[in-house]
Order: C-alpha cells, then structure tokens, then sequence
C-alpha cells in the first residue's frame, strides 16, 4: 500500500510539473502528460519519494523555497570574491581540499549539497565519500573543520534537510 501511495505521490508531481511547463489544458496533451508521468514515476518513485519521514510535498516545497534566496546570496557574494582576486592578483590565495562531514542522509541530498558547493564560485566538489564532501577551496581561510563547514556548507544543509 505503501508503495503505491508513494507512486501516485511521484505521479501527481510529475503531472503538475507537466502542466506547468506545457501551460495547455487541451484534453490530448493532458492525456499525453498523464501518460509520460505515469510510466516515469514507475521507474522512479522509490527515489523520487521517501518511505518514512516528510512527505509533505508543500513543506518540502516551502523548504526549497527558502533555501533560493540563500543560495542565491551566497553565489552572488561568492561571485564578487573571485571577481575581487581576479582583478586585483595582490589578494592573497590559499588553495587546498578540505573534508566536510554532513549529517544529510540520502545520496540525493548530499548531491544536491555538493552541487550547490560547486555552483558557488571559489569551491568545487571533488569527491563524495560516504558522509564526507572533499572540497576544493580556493582560499582556505581556516583548519578548524567547524568553521570550515560553518563558511561553506552549514547554510545549505539546515536548509536542505527540510527539502530531502
């Protein structure tokens, strides 16, 4: 029972992902998006949905709402460092990897942790090792890995475990 609510979950949010991006109410290309989201919520459902935990698709919605506006603050000011060091080449840099733990569970969650790193100019994912992101930072501004993660991910990750 459980997995079929799950797949009609999957479904509706697919069929309203449909509607949106088509913008049409003509009953043949309902059909079709009804039909598409079908056969595409069979193969991901167990993914695209959680089996325990918050379901709620308006919080989770909500959530990821929230954590725009923050990622886009935080890419913004990223953007401006660089641009600084790029066109004043005295600024001084230092590069190195670093590894952030993060208490997020699922592989999509830490994906879209390390994606949203990489999208932040100055950082660059490199790996994901079990709950370990290896960051590459262009300048390291600390060795303490609480204050690493506090300054590169811990904005993201409170965020995103409402999201995930």
């Amino acid at each position: 029972m459980q997995k079929l609510k799950r797949y009609f979950f999957t479904t509706a949010v697919y069929f309203l992902f449909w509607l949106a991006y088509t913008s049409s109410l003509v009953r043949s290309e309902m059909m079709a998006g009804l039909i598409i989201s079908l056969i595409l919520s069979y193969f991901t459902y167990q993914s695209f949905s959680r089996e325990k935990g918050n379901n709620n698709i308006l919080s989770r919605f909500l959530a990821f709402f929230k954590y725009l506006p923050v990622f886009l603050w935080e890419m913004i000011k990223a953007n401006f460092d660089v641009a600084r060091r790029v066109i004043d080449p005295s600024l001084p840099i230092n590069p190195g990897i670093i590894e952030i733990k993060t208490k997020l569970k699922s592989d999509q969650a830490k994906l879209f942790l390390a994606n949203s790193i990489t999208l932040t100019p100055g950082t660059l994912t490199v790996d994901i090792i079990d709950d370990s992101l290896y960051i590459h930072w262009i300048d390291v501004k600390t060795e303490d890995p609480g204050e690493q993660k506090k300054i590169i991910s811990e904005k993201f990750e409170r965020l995103l475990e409402g999201v995930f």
